[in-house]
């Protein structure tokens, strides 16, 4: 039962510090109260002084003296703050918002005397209740504040109590030291981007780290991220997310929903990736991770998921937003069911204008909190959708991300396309700012790879940048190249499974893609003949050769440098076992396709005419030219699959590059004739994918003709250019 309000006395209310109240509310870290003495009038709700707080200030904030509380929502008619001591169930005060406590739709209330480290906190939220309208408030249940800094509730991965939704959620103390840590700000055709996630990276035992399965555990394995290069991780979703979703046991495993594409709180970390139990200072285990990755030149971006929620359709958990205003923060239809252009059951109504600021502010919070680098945006063109669904041609939340001032440094990473047909590569609304997933690379690349045929022409736009796809509207930068990523085969199941292996998933192997461009070399799985291994690894090295050699941020999952499996699973969202997790075992196994992996990474970064357009060309030649078994070709047939694409510039006061990519998918050797190059310059070959070498062959070409195995990629360079990248 909680009390009736009444009205109290007055009280002073200063800036200045109490000794008890600061150590009963925390640090003061983003409010400072008037400096002028303010008589104040103090109300009593259930045992607590309170007053009207700070309405410009979202979520629960820790001031002198206690905490403000502020939250809103269109259509309540009331809202109770509920106070829990921690990890019970049921609250110990109950303090609805007294009606002169709003202000619109904001609700702000302080709360004083409250130690932080002593409670949880929840809301009720009571209103109309029509659901052809999307109205379906319900002031029984338990809410999660929209903006809760750290969630409770679900803190151990895989606990089966979370299955009840009941989500609250603690104050944060942001009294994290950055000391004077700067960002590294790389160039965006500087990237090379590592995509892992954080509890598979290193949660088997192989991995060899203190703290498996952490922030902490990804930070142990820096020194292996500083050998082999990368100088961007790209975590998959780190933000509260609910494992337990679909939670089931096949065949004796236990299935979760591993991957975390069903976002609880938009602000929050998720606090079982930590090694240490954070109490009010969650994140700080990931702010170290990134300032240090930082420091050490490598950029740290979150995989996000603004286009659902956890909450999913009608028939899933109800513990947020639905009960906040559910008819605001998602896509309904004119009956008030959800439209599901995620595939997830729900989608976010991102263009409202409520919507809209909760994601802005969202990522000012883990720009300015947390010091991210960079986002990519999951099924980002639902982004982009109006109230009634249909795709916008200026879409307000997009422009406004791209024009943001705290985030002009950040990168924008879009997955162009949704879960219904909207596919966006090449158009996706990005005001010369944000960049994309370039999906036509991957599925190109891929045909082109195995021997299809009438692939080539793509294939060699695909390596030059893609310019049919983005230089017609002058867009730089945009093409995010890759070929596997974690929705997918791995590079190695890429080359050893023709169809897809999905029936531990449980949906007896119905899920994953159906069309992989995938080609086994001859044996499904796993097999004995060293020939058709062989080929495999040559395979791989023909597919990242490429990917270091062509224009645009190259992307590459993690694993695929030492042949990491999943057993031909395409779709292990559900996998938390060593189906995902990364087998570190292999990377002595392979070491030679590491080797390969960080030879070509060091390559790219050398030559900087394969990351942009440095000048018109150089030596005579264009800046990007394409080439057949004969020089200069500017189309090529059907039946060919000999592609070479030469690249020449000069940068000032440097010496011209010429770097000429030859890549055979025929199953045949092919005799080649290469361009002819100024007097006292020859071709020196720097990368060859048949045998795999990793240093300079020293093999300089007396003419201009070589040969080229079968299924191989071979690198050249025009001499006065070539630089040791060893």
């Amino acid at each position: 039962m909680h009390k009736k309000t009444e009205a109290g006395s007055m009280t002073a209310v200063t800036d200045k510090k109490d000794p008890k109240e600061e150590a009963a509310g925390g640090t003061v870290e983003k409010i400072s109260l008037p400096r002028a003495i303010h008589l104040v009038p103090m109300d009593h709700i259930d045992g607590f002084d309170v007053r009207p707080g700070f309405y410009e200030v979202n979520g629960a904030t820790a001031i002198p003296g206690g905490v403000n509380f502020t939250v809103y929502s269109h259509n309540a008619t009331s809202i109770e703050l509920l106070l829990f001591h921690r990890q019970e169930k049921e609250p110990f005060a109950v303090l609805p918002f007294p009606d002169h406590y709003r202000i619109g739709n904001v609700y702000s209330m302080i709360v004083f005397k409250l130690n932080i480290e002593e409670f949880e906190y929840a809301y009720r939220v009571d209103g109309p209740y029509d659901p052809k309208k999307g109205l379906i408030f319900d002031r029984t249940r338990y809410l999660l504040d929209p903006y809760a800094k750290a969630v409770t509730g679900q803190s151990q991965w895989g606990d089966l109590s979370a299955l009840d939704h009941q989500y609250k959620a603690r104050v944060v103390k942001d009294d994290f030291d950055w000391g004077t840590s700067k960002q590294p700000l790389l160039p965006m055709e500087d990237l090379i981007i590592y995509e892992l996630h954080v509890r598979g990276f290193t949660k088997d035992a192989s991995s060899g780290v203190l703290h498996p399965g952490t922030f902490e555990g990804l930070m142990e394995k820096l020194p292996y991220l500083l050998e082999l290069g990368v100088n961007v991780v790209e975590l998959m979703p780190i933000f509260e997310f609910d494992e337990m979703q679909d939670y089931r046991v096949v065949d004796g495993k236990k299935l979760y929903n591993y991957w975390g594409y069903n976002t609880v709180s938009f602000f929050a970390p998720n606090t079982s990736y930590t090694a240490s139990t954070e109490y009010n200072r969650e994140g700080n285990e990931l702010k170290n991770l990134i300032q240090v990755f930082n420091q050490h030149g490598i950029e740290v971006y979150l995989d996000v998921v603004f286009n659902h929620t956890a909450e999913g359709d009608k028939n899933g958990p109800f513990f947020s937003f639905k009960g906040f205003d559910n008819n605001i923060y998602y896509l309904l239809t004119p009956e008030g069911d959800y439209y599901n252009f995620s595939g997830c059951g729900n989608s976010l109504n991102c263009n409202h204008p409520i919507v809209h600021q909760m994601i802005l502010n969202c990522l000012r919070y883990w720009v300015t909190t947390y010091r991210v680098n960079g986002f990519r945006f999951d099924l980002a063109s639902i982004m982009g959708r109006n109230e009634d669904g249909t795709p916008m041609n200026k879409p307000p939340l997009l422009q406004s991300l791209a024009f943001d001032p705290i985030l002009g440094d950040v990168k924008l990473i879009a997955e162009a396309w949704d879960a219904v047909g909207l596919y966006q590569v090449g158009t996706f609304p990005s005001w010369n700012r944000w960049a994309e997933w370039n999906g036509r690379y991957r599925d190109d690349m891929r045909r082109y790879l195995k021997g299809d045929g009438g692939m080539a022409q793509a294939a060699a736009l695909r390596i030059a940048g893609s310019r049919d796809i983005y230089e017609v509207s002058a867009r730089k930068n945009a093409s995010v190249n890759f070929i596997t990523c974690h929705d997918g085969f791995t590079l190695y199941d890429l080359y050893s499974y023709n169809e897809k292996h999905n029936e531990k998933n449980g949906w007896n192997n119905t899920d994953g893609a159906g069309d992989n461009c995938s080609w086994n070399c001859g044996a499904e799985g796993e097999t004995a003949d060293e020939g058709v291994n062989r080929l495999r690894r040559r395979m791989m090295r023909n597919a990242f050769c490429l990917l270091m050699c062509s224009r645009g941020i190259p992307m590459f999952l993690a694993g695929d440098e030492f042949c990491n499996t999943q057993f031909g699973n395409n779709n292990a969202y559900c996998q938390d076992n060593i189906t995902s997790w990364l087998d570190w075992t292999m990377l002595e196994k392979n070491r030679n396709m590491f080797r390969f992996f960080q030879y070509m990474i060091k390559f790219r970064k050398s030559h900087r005419v394969l990351r942009r357009n440095v000048s018109d060309g150089a030596c005579g030649f264009p800046d990007i030219s394409f080439h057949g078994e004969k020089p200069w070709r500017g189309q090529f047939a059907d039946h060919e699959r000999y592609v070479g694409v030469m690249f020449a510039g000069q940068e000032k006061g440097k010496e011209p590059e010429v770097i000429y990519v030859a890549s055979n998918s025929y199953w045949e050797e092919v005799a080649v004739l290469l361009p002819e190059l100024p007097q006292n310059m020859a071709w020196e070959l720097t990368a060859d994918t048949w045998e795999g070498r990793t240093e300079n062959t020293g093999s300089v070409l007396s003419g201009n003709t070589f040969v080229i195995h079968p299924r191989s990629v071979m690198v050249w360079v025009g001499g006065k250019a070539f630089k040791a990248a060893t």
